[in-house]
């Protein structure tokens, strides 16, 4: 049996508080999740609904990673800033990326290092 999980993209760069950043990654997560099959959101759910938090170090990592990931034919949500509180409007903060078997997922996001 395949395990799944979620992992989330934050960009480095933006040095956002840990408030900021869990909001942030929030939005991504529920996001994902609600475009993401039922069936692959079953599975997971049933795994314990694992997440993974990595980060890139600006918007072009960030919009890179992102493509690839549609690519690859998986789930991926770009979150963009309202503006209403640290960050100006429009600022492309989090990727979604699943939930989706892992492999699929190490496959894209592998190297990349935990959020810290």
């Amino acid at each position: 049996m395949a395990d799944y999980k979620q992992v989330i993209l934050v960009r480095n760069d933006l040095k956002l508080s840990k408030g900021k950043m869990a909001a942030q990654a929030s939005h991504a997560s529920v996001d994902a999740v609600l475009k993401s099959d039922e069936t692959l959101v079953k599975k997971w759910k049933q795994q314990g609904m694992p997440k993974i938090v990595l980060k890139v170090d600006n918007e072009k990592e960030l919009i890179k990673y992102f493509q690839k990931t549609k690519d690859e034919g998986l789930i991926a949500v770009l979150i963009t800033d309202a503006g209403h509180t640290h960050i100006a409007p429009g600022t492309k903060t989090c990727v979604g990326i699943g939930p989706d078997d892992e492999e699929k997922i190490d496959q894209i996001t592998g190297e990349l290092k935990l959020m810290s």
